[in-house]
């Protein structure tokens, strides 16, 4: 440094001192070297770095005429800036003109240049204050100019770095992105997209280049940082100018028509096509009235980009192109309604054509006919790549979905009867896809079930006809039933199913008692257990797809180092990922967007509010009247009256009780049971309170069955007593009836001593001895009456042993027999004294 400062003037000197630099920061390469080895070079870079003046020296060297001095100084300012660059960066922007010197860099020779980019590359990152001042140098201008001079798209490493510094300048910062759009506009960065000379011919380095650029528009179309108040106005404008400026043309191109282009470069178009329609009515408008192809053969961009999803063989491509249609139903209401007018089901002839033959459907036709084509291949790939971009069609949009509810598919083959409800076929397609089997005869892939399960989450929400046509098929319930406790299912395959349950109470309207919401919640009770039902919720909150932290759209930052790897997309091998068990897919982290995940965790909430409240009311219809609310004979209607509001007072009393205890013991199952924001530990805390819980409702049970079987016995000895009473009161009126007869033969007997009064004063001398007679009929009445009495008063005898057991039993249970049997015997043929009050 002292030759640097002292011997300026001699050139040869100078060389040396800054070769000499140079070989001191430039790290050894040991092939064996010791990870713990003392690494000088980076031991040299932080002495060197501490003292701002010698990196003033440096600087300042810039200036010089000599090549080789401004190209030896550049190579140790990279070195400093690779190991040190904060301390750098600070002592660079407390040195006057320093920025500049290195700005003018760019307008030397070709190596000078490409050295001074890779220098000013390092230098902007992370530094927002050093960006505004090569900004202020005129760093776009620049960067162009070299672009352009290089050849655009077709360049080489140099586009690459000017695109990485461009990148720099613009990412997170809402004045430079406006400084660009004022100024030069996006017509520069835009023409590098056009496909010059052999399209057919892609490098590596032309994919890095274009990858380079797309980012670009990536960064313009987030608007600046998080933090910027103007980031939503910016992100506004640059949408629109971009799709002026016929961006949305370029993109398509690059990403739908050119399927010779790189994986990689469509994958990065669609997403970019996606985001540039979202939240933007207008270039919604743009996209939807877009068409692809030379006449005859021209077609809508969405349908294009509908058969990607249909057709592509890369799980990128599909998740990227599922992007587009996410962003472009994302509250656009008349957008989803334009697509759901085009869903008319085709004739069994053309639901078994060939895929090449779509070309002349509609948007709607061909998303059903890949519905339609998954059954007949024995294979729900394409089945459930439709169902997603028709959960995209119905997402919060009600008209959509009773549309769509009403769409029926011709059957499979003519004679399976009937046309199919699309709702129906698509359950029946998960039920299929638990048994499906890929091509190497291993368990189905992981993402058909989630996939259709959010369909159905996203059918069903806020859809009370929706949920009346789910539950027409009595086999749909019982097969979620049984989906919810399939331990060899997913923690989210559960989950979702068991929202999809709780949507079935929730969003329920049925007046029928067999469908209604209460009756599908005592289903869940019986069949799952609340308990466990609740716990569904809480695995898959704490299952890796619901509990990592997923951006809306992560952008990787381009650099020389990440390059080679964002250039080769490595599509996933479904042999790889064939296990049910594995919830790591890209396809599954992409449809469990941030969106989907927050919407069901708040249905969640909403349905452990409602089945609370389920058991917190009573049943809409009461089965029995009891009793007690006849009114009994003789009772007049004030006391009828009477008795009946207290009757009714006591049963509210009771039933208030039972509904607050009932919604107490839900509230604490929703709590304990799986509340999604209690922690494990908590939970595992609260074993001992489950427990108790538990032996008191067994205790509870084992009570009610014994009171159940006193019950029975009571009614029992109640009958038995009754019967007896009847008895009781035949044998008496048969008594009744010896007495009329036995009053009969007096009266006959008075009638003929009166007869023989006449005879005796008529003075016959004939007349026979009536006093005999008499005396003989007299005695064989007496002998009839009383061998009629003796066998009555046998039979009263043992009907007296009996009642006496049956009062001492009755006794025994509680029961007050002389109650009981007042009034028996008085007044008879009075039925209405007969009946009493009885407890």
């Amino acid at each position: 440094m002292g030759v640097l400062k002292e011997e300026r003037d001699d050139v040869e000197m100078v060389h040396g001192a800054l070769e000499t630099l140079v070989g001191a920061l430039t790290p050894i390469d040991h092939a064996k070297g010791s990870t713990n080895e003392v690494q000088p070079a980076l031991m040299n870079t932080d002495l060197l770095s501490r003292e701002s003046e010698s990196i003033s020296l440096l600087l300042s060297l810039l200036s010089e005429e000599d090549f080789y001095v401004r190209y030896y100084t550049l190579q140790i300012l990279t070195a400093l800036l690779t190991n040190s660059p904060s301390r750098l960066q600070e002592a660079i922007l407390s040195i006057p003109r320093g920025i500049t010197w290195l700005m003018d860099m760019l307008m030397d020779r070709e190596v000078i240049r490409n050295e001074a980019l890779l220098l000013l590359t390092y230098l902007t990152r992370e530094a927002e204050e050093i960006q505004k001042i090569v900004v202020f140098e005129g760093a776009f201008e620049k960067i162009f100019s070299i672009v352009k001079e290089e050849g655009g798209s077709e360049g080489g490493v140099v586009v690459q770095d000017c695109l990485e510094l461009l990148n720099n300048l613009l990412r997170s910062n809402a004045s430079n992105q406006v400084l660009l759009r004022e100024t030069m506009g996006f017509d520069p960065l835009i023409s590098i997209l056009k496909l010059r000379g052999s399209t057919y011919s892609f490098t590596e380095q032309k994919t890095i280049n274009l990858l380079g650029v797309l980012e670009t528009i990536n960064l313009l179309m987030m608007g600046g940082s998080e933090a910027d108040p103007q980031k939503d106005s910016n992100k506004i404008t640059n949408k629109t100018v971009l799709v002026q400026k016929k961006l949305l043309d370029y993109l398509l191109m690059l990403g739908v028509e050119s399927q010779w282009a790189p994986i990689a470069v469509r994958c990065s178009a669609l997403r970019c096509i996606g985001d540039l329609v979202a939240g933007h009515p207008k270039n919604l408008d743009a996209l939807s009235s877009k068409v692809l192809g030379e006449e005859p053969q021209v077609e809508p961009a969405l349908n294009s980009i509908l058969r990607i999803i249909l057709r592509t063989s890369s799980t990128q491509e599909f998740i990227a192109a599922d992007h587009v249609f996410k962003n472009f139903c994302e509250k656009n209401m008349e957008g989803q309604a334009m697509l759901a007018s085009t869903l008319i089901p085709q004739p069994n002839s053309m639901t078994h054509a060939s895929v090449e033959e779509d070309v002349n459907m509609s948007f709607g036709s061909m998303l059903l006919h890949g519905l339609a084509l998954s059954e007949s291949d024995g294979d729900l790939e394409t089945c459930c790549r439709a169902a997603s971009v028709l959960t995209h069609i119905l997402k919060d949009n009600t008209q959509c979905k009773e549309r769509v509810l009403r769409i029926e598919l011709e059957a499979p083959m003519p004679s399976l009867g009937a046309p199919e409800l699309l709702l129906h076929r698509i359950v029946r397609y998960l039920a299929v896809a638990s048994s499906m089997k890929n091509k190497d005869g291993k368990p189905g892939y992981s993402y058909v079930q989630p996939i259709i399960l959010k369909l159905l989450v996203t059918w069903l929400a806020d859809c009370p006809s929706a949920v009346q046509c789910f539950l027409d098929s009595r086999p749909h319930l019982t097969y979620l039933l049984e989906l919810v406790s399939n331990t060899s299912s997913t923690v989210c395959i559960r989950g979702l199913a068991a929202i999809i349950l709780g949507e079935c109470v929730i969003y329920n309207k049925s007046s029928d008692s067999g469908k209604d919401g209460s009756t599908i919640a005592d289903a869940i009770s019986q069949k799952i257990g609340l308990t466990s039902y609740f716990l569904k919720f809480d695995e898959m909150q704490r299952s890796f797809l619901f509990s990592s932290v997923k951006p809306a759209q992560s952008h990787k930052r381009l650099t020389r180092s990440t390059a080679a790897s964002m250039a080769e997309i490595e599509d996933v091998d479904e042999s790889d990922l064939s296990d049910q068990k594995n919830e790591d897919h890209p396809i599954l982290t992409s449809i469990f967007d941030t969106q989907f995940v927050n919407f069901v965790k708040s249905l969640e909430v909403y349905i452990r509010e409602n089945i609370v409240d389920v058991y917190s009311r009573p049943k809409s219809d009461v089965a029995v009247v009891p009793a007690e609310m006849e009114q009994k004979g003789g009772e007049t209607d004030k006391d009828y009256i009477k008795r009946l509001k207290a009757f009714v007072e006591k049963q509210c009393s009771e039933i208030q009780e039972l509904l607050g205890r009932n919604a107490t013991l839900a509230e604490d199952l929703a709590r304990t049971g799986g509340s999604g924001h209690s922690q494990p530990e908590l939970r595992v805390g609260n074993g001992s309170d489950r427990v108790q819980a538990e032996t008191l409702r067994r205790d509870l049970q084992e009570a009610s069955q014994r009171l159940e079987i006193l019950k029975a016995e009571k009614a029992k000895i109640e009958s038995e007593a009754s019967m007896y009473q009847n008895l009781s009161g035949k044998l008496e009126s048969d008594l009744k009836g010896l007495s009329d007869a036995y009053n009969s033969l007096e009266q006959t007997n008075l009638h003929l001593e009166k007869e023989v009064k006449a005879l005796k004063s008529g003075g016959a001398s004939t007349s026979p001895d009536i006093e005999a007679i008499k005396a003989e009929a007299r005695e064989e009445a007496q002998k009839e009456s009383e061998a009629e009495l003796n066998d009555l008063l046998v039979c009263l005898g043992q009907e007296q042993s009996k009642v006496e057991k049956l009062s001492a039993r009755l006794s025994e249970l509680g029961e007050d027999v002389d109650k009981l049997l007042e009034g028996i015997g008085d007044n008879m043929g009075l039925p209405e004294d007969d009946e009493e009050d009885e407890d």
